[in-house]
């Protein structure tokens, strides 16, 4: 066979391809059940940050330490138990089954509510946790990160000085949700609205 020739090129690249594929496919799927373990890893540890829990060695004990039941809220505001699998992406089940994830903690003998919250960022996705108190109206710690925002703009989200400036905030008013951020130095409210960056 001609090595110089247009079709020995086309086949030998083809099968390369078709190799290259398989290889990749295999090591995907063998990997997939480490992949999942370590998203549900992360998102253990970024619900712990959200309790002010950070930089911990082994996150399923502490995660346990501390979450003492995954709940999910009805559209009714009622309670109850999560029997599926941990899930780690809450806006997909949000929108589908119109349940909302609750993750009842307790912090030194106080109980908190972790809620995760999710939108839309400049770029791409943002998410977080707010975990309150239990009174269920004042933030405990909150926990924010982003897919793409801006280094030194939107990607402040996830720095621990934003994320401390919610500490303490109510997040009701007259029936209504009324925490936010507002435009830097346009904050009106301060018991309930945070500096944009």
């Amino acid at each position: 066979m001609n090595t110089n020739s247009n079709s020995y090129t086309i086949i030998y690249a083809s099968v390369m391809v078709i190799i290259v594929a398989f290889l990749l496919a295999f090591v995907s799927s063998s990997l997939k059940a480490t992949q999942d373990k370590n998203v549900q890893l992360d998102t253990k540890k970024q619900i712990l940050a959200a309790l002010n829990v950070k930089n911990v060695a082994d996150a399923d004990a502490e995660y346990n330490k501390y979450v003492k039941g995954d709940m999910l809220m009805n559209a009714d505001g009622t309670l109850t138990e999560n029997t599926g699998e941990f899930a780690t992406n809450y806006e997909k089940e949000a929108k589908e089954q119109q349940r909302l994830h609750v993750f009842v903690c307790e912090v030194e003998g106080q109980t908190k509510y972790v809620v995760p919250v999710y939108g839309a960022g400049l770029w791409g996705a943002i998410w977080g946790y707010v975990a309150l108190n239990e009174d269920k109206d004042t933030v405990f710690g909150t926990y924010f990160s982003h897919a793409s925002e801006t280094p030194g703009l939107g990607a402040e989200i996830a720095t621990d000085r934003f994320q401390n400036a919610f500490v303490g905030k109510k997040t009701m008013e007259n029936g209504a949700v009324a925490l936010g951020v507002v435009k830097n130095g346009k904050v009106e409210k301060p018991a309930y609205q945070v500096d944009g960056i």
